[in-house]
């Protein structure tokens, strides 16, 4: 077996396996009602997943934590969206600015 076609396989197993295990999951809970105390933390999964995902992209320049304008400009764009996300709750709107804000500080710095 050549190593494309084992790493094929390999890549097949495991999503055969996790597919399995997120199925077993789903069958055995599947058609009973969450118990309040387990709902109440299920509601922050999705924020601190997207959280941990974006913070070392903005915060990390080059393996170094910066969060000066000058050597990060992510950093301050993702200030100003943050912000007008919890202003406005408007999505257009917070990726223009913050997408904005990065062009312009990468143009001035």
């Amino acid at each position: 077996m050549d190593l494309a076609l084992s790493a094929f396989a390999i890549v097949l197993a495991i999503g055969i396996g996790t597919y399995l295990i997120r199925l077993s999951f789903i069958g055995l809970v599947g058609d009973r009602a969450m118990p309040d105390w387990a709902m109440v933390p299920i509601r922050f999964v999705a924020p601190a997943v997207l959280a941990a995902l974006a913070a070392p992209a903005v915060l990390l320049h080059e393996g170094a934590l910066a969060v000066s304008p000058v050597t990060n400009p992510r950093a301050l764009a993702a200030a100003v969206a943050l912000v007008l996300a919890w202003r406005t709750r408007n999505v257009a709107v917070v990726i223009a600015a913050g997408m904005a804000t990065v062009w312009a500080l990468q143009a001035i710095f």
